[in-house]
């Protein structure tokens, strides 16, 4: 062999991304990224980018990728943005009925707590759930989860969470299971029993107690065995999972294998933040009501804060987390839909990036950061999603606008025109990208 062919290295089937008007690559250390970092989101033009296999094998000029890939077949991006595939970290997509009647009772001055109490929010969709056939749910869920993937996300978790009894929880896991392998998407299932208190269990403390005991004895020890999660969430909430028990929970699903989440400090200041911190949790999610103490007990730490500012617009709230008070600390955060059928039933992630930047007063590279590579942090997959880099799998999203700052412009329109996850096509559609 030549020194000229060896410098080209293996001719092998490859193919090549070519004519986008800017590639984001969001390359550089495999991890979160916090402060300073999350303000470079690897913006290049005149670059292609080569696949091989299910894996990114360089981000080059086009003559480069060409000569060192004379064999590969070429995607022509037609002048759009190419950027890692969107990382949604939080949803809720097993579920029957929709909740819009809840709608109208919030604009009628009704607040989350009280809608729950008089038997709606969380307990509502558990009631439905239960009724539900497992076919009529995948059936649902599929159909959900092509939506999501329709705005350019290529790497979703799913929790369970509204069926808080070991056979629905199981049954939830299961579809969410059933769904990662007939579906393109890369699925992240998380087991979220400790959702809400049931109603059957709110009689007295000794009910409570039952249930608490019931997902630390029974369904985590069941989920662990089926392998049917990769993480365990407690919702930690005045009125639902106070810390003690969160950090109960949280601690038998650790020790049966269990990387951890957790909902916090949504509402009211819970200490949830500080949970999430002393325990190490891959990720806080909401925030939306952290206290100062929170903020300093996750700066510098592990945790990824992932926000969901959806969440908050849907509830009429003008009380944001506060995104930039994370950065400026050394927080690293992630943003995600919270895609679910009371607070925020949206499958829109872009639509998510534009709140970034508009309410959580957040940079246009920031926000990509923290529906990519920070995403993938928030889902333990850092080291191997969220970027567009030699090694990476080849998880790519195309969008119909000529630069990236468009993204989070068009708000509401869905301009994803193609993505691809570990190389393959996952979503197309016929949206002109000229």
């Amino acid at each position: 062999m030549s020194d000229g062919a060896a410098e080209r290295g293996p001719v092998e089937t490859a193919r090549l991304f070519v004519n986008a008007a800017q590639v984001v690559t969001c390359a550089g250390p495999a991890r979160a990224r916090r402060g300073a970092e999350m303000s470079d989101a690897g913006v290049r033009t005149g670059v292609g980018v080569a696949v091989v296999g299910d894996r990114i094998a360089a981000v080059d000029a086009v003559a480069a990728l060409r000569e060192r890939y004379p064999a590969a077949t070429e995607f022509d991006c037609r002048g759009g943005v190419l950027t890692p595939g969107l990382v949604d970290s939080h949803t809720h997509g097993i579920f029957g009925r929709a909740r819009f009647e809840e709608q109208e009772m919030r604009a009628a001055g009704l607040d989350y707590m009280e809608i729950a109490r008089r038997g709606g929010g969380i307990h509502s969709s558990v009631r439905d759930l239960r009724q539900q056939s497992d076919d009529t749910l995948y059936s649902l869920a599929r159909a959900r989860v092509r939506r999501l993937a329709s705005f350019g996300t290529t790497t979703v978790e799913i929790k369970s969470g509204y069926g808080l009894t070991l056979d629905d929880e199981l049954k939830s896991l299961r579809i969410i299971a059933r769904l990662a392998r007939e579906l393109p998407l890369r699925i992240v299932p998380t087991f979220l029993g400790a959702h809400e208190i049931p109603l059957e269990h709110r009689g007295s403390d000794a009910a409570r107690r039952g249930y608490i005991d019931a997902v630390i004895h029974q369904m985590i020890p069941a989920v662990a065995a089926e392998r049917l999660a990769r993480f365990a969430d407690v919702f930690c909430e005045r009125g639902v999972y106070d810390v003690d028990e969160s950090r109960e929970i949280l601690s038998a699903a650790r020790t049966a294998g269990l990387l951890l989440k957790l909902h916090a400090d949504e509402l009211a200041p819970s200490g949830g933040a500080e949970l999430a911190a002393s325990l190490g949790a891959t990720s806080a999610d909401h925030l939306a009501a952290v206290s100062d103490g929170g903020i300093t007990a996750l700066a510098g730490g592990p945790t990824v804060a992932t926000l969901l500012p959806g969440t908050m617009l849907f509830l009429g709230k003008t009380r944001h987390a506060p995104a930039r008070r994370f950065i400026e600390a050394g927080v690293p955060v992630a943003l995600a839909t919270d895609f679910n059928p009371g607070t925020s039933p949206t499958p829109n992630l872009p639509l998510i990036l534009m709140l970034g930047v508009s309410q959580l007063r957040l940079s246009v590279a920031e926000v990509l950061t923290a529906a990519t590579v920070n995403g993938a942090a928030a889902l333990a997959l850092a080291e191997r999603v969220g970027q567009l880099a030699p090694g990476f799998s080849a998880d790519l999203a195309l969008f119909g606008i000529s630069d990236v700052r468009e993204l989070p412009y068009w708000y509401g329109d869905n301009r994803c025109v193609a993505t691809f996850v570990r190389g393959k096509p996952c979503h197309t559609s016929n949206l002109d990208v000229s």
